[in-house]
Order: structure tokens, then C-alpha cells, then sequence
């Protein structure tokens, strides 16, 4: 009985070493310039040839995996893109960029009240954060190699990450070929400004955390304008809809189909 605890932080430890070489792939990286500072982990197509051009997408964690260990941010995400069937039909270059705990993506201003529940205020335009102002440097650096297509360009995000996909789009919406938001929220008056980029909205209907109405108004504000949106609902999904999101076959089909 005693050996029990022993045998089962063995196996632990033996799961995280597992989960961490799963991972290797993404490279780590570092961008900094001036004031600017951010980390990034890079996963680069199988056999890389520098000489070719590749697609690029980048992605935005949540706020639980903001920090400075450039590693909590492939959390969610990271192990779809290191699929071998997926490598393989869509060679591209994918990087994560990590928030740290004293920023956020988005001109977005969280609370929450005696009760427990989140609430978000979406902001009009304004200064971009400290980790949005290091984000967009990076990007444009990144876009800067020789091998980045730079009409394949794409962008995506889950909750924090989602409000930040909204973000960017609005700053740089000459950059991205298409984008995917899941379960994020925008301010509607910023929709205008990114209206001419292919965009998949999803969110969960028991979300508890980020109200679902934020995607739908967005999605609803988008066909009112007569602009390409997809926007699906999962019913019985909570927070945590990038699960159902990432498993949508056409999801990535339907991302690199489009070019600039």
C-alpha cells in the first residue's frame, strides 16, 4: 500500500515527460525590439526547405496560459498541428506567441463580481496592449522571412486568445487571408474594420465564462453586412468549445482554402 503514492508519481512524472517530448517540435523563440518582448514556440512543416514559401498561421492562447515559461501556451492547440495526417496535407509554419500575466491581447477590460461571474467591456479602437504592441511586431517580422507567404497568412485564438484574433484582424486586416475566433468577443463598432477577412466563429452555449451572445452578435453584425462569416453554436458545449472546434474536420481545409 505504501508503494502506491511512489508508483503513481512515477507514472505522472512519466505522462509529463511523454506530453513535454510530444511537444519538442515547436521551437522556442524570442522577439524583442525597443520595449518590445515576446516569447513564441515555432512549429516549422517536415522537412523545411527555407528556399520555399510556406503558409503561416499564428495563434492565441487563453488567458490561463498567460506567463513567461514559453510554454503553457500549447496547451490547447499544439498537438492538432503535430498530427501527422495534418502535417502532411497542410505544410505550414505555426507559431504561438505567449501573453505574460501582466497583459492581455485585447484593449478588453475583465472583472469579476461577488458572484463569481465574468464580465467583459469590449473597447472602441484605442492603444494597443503591451502584449498586442510586441505581438504586431512580431508578426510583421515574422512575415518579413524570405519563406513566409505572405498570401496565406492566418490567424486564430480561444477565449482571450479569441478576443485578441478580433483585435489584430482590425489592426492588420490587409495581412490575414482568413481567421478563426473561438469563444472571444469584440466590441460590434470594430466589426466594420475587419469585414473583408474570411472569418469562423465559434463558441459553446454553456459557456459560463465569456457570455455566447459576443460571437453571435459579431457573426449576426457580419451577415448583415453581407461579408463571409461561419459561425457555429455548440449546444451543450461550456468554456471549453475549442475542444468540438478543433475536431471539425473542415476546420483547416476551410482556413488554408483561402489566399490573399
Amino acid at each position: 500500500m505504501k508503494r502506491l503514492p511512489l508508483i503513481l508519481l512515477t507514472l505522472l512524472s512519466l505522462a509529463i515527460k511523454s506530453n513535454a517530448q510530444d511537444l519538442t517540435p515547436f521551437v522556442k523563440g524570442i522577439y524583442a525590439n525597443k520595449q518590445d518582448t515576446i516569447q513564441y514556440r515555432v512549429l516549422f512543416p517536415e522537412h523545411f526547405d527555407p528556399k520555399q514559401k510556406y503558409p503561416v498561421l499564428f495563434f492565441l492562447h487563453g488567458g490561463g496560459e498567460r506567463g513567461n515559461d514559453n510554454e503553457a501556451q500549447l496547451v490547447h492547440g499544439a498537438k492538432l498541428f503535430l498530427e501527422p495526417g495534418i502535417r502532411k496535407e497542410f505544410p505550414a509554419i505555426v507559431i504561438f506567441p505567449q501573453c505574460t500575466r501582466d497583459s492581455y491581447w485585447s484593449n478588453t477590460i475583465a472583472s469579476t463580481d461577488s458572484l463569481g461571474k465574468r464580465h467583459f467591456e469590449f473597447r472602441k479602437g484605442g492603444k494597443p496592449t503591451k502584449a498586442m504592441h510586441a505581438l504586431l511586431g512580431m508578426v510583421d517580422n515574422f512575415l518579413d522571412k524570405p519563406y513566409a507567404d505572405k498570401k496565406q497568412v492566418y490567424i486564430g485564438g480561444l477565449s482571450m486568445g479569441g478576443m485578441g484574433t478580433y483585435e489584430m484582424l482590425r489592426r492588420k486586416p490587409r495581412t490575414f487571408a482568413a481567421a478563426f475566433a473561438i469563444c472571444g468577443g469584440d466590441n460590434l463598432a470594430n466589426v466594420n474594420k475587419y469585414k473583408k477577412v474570411p472569418l469562423w466563429i465559434f463558441h459553446g452555449g454553456k459557456d459560463d465564462v465569456v457570455d455566447p451572445r459576443f460571437s453571435k452578435e459579431i457573426a449576426d453584425q457580419l451577415k448583415i453586412i453581407g461579408k463571409e462569416v461561419k459561425y457555429t453554436h455548440y449546444p451543450e458545449a461550456n468554456h471549453n468549445s475549442w475542444d468540438a472546434a478543433f475536431a471539425e474536420p473542415t476546420l483547416l481545409p476551410w482556413l488554408f482554402s483561402h489566399k490573399k
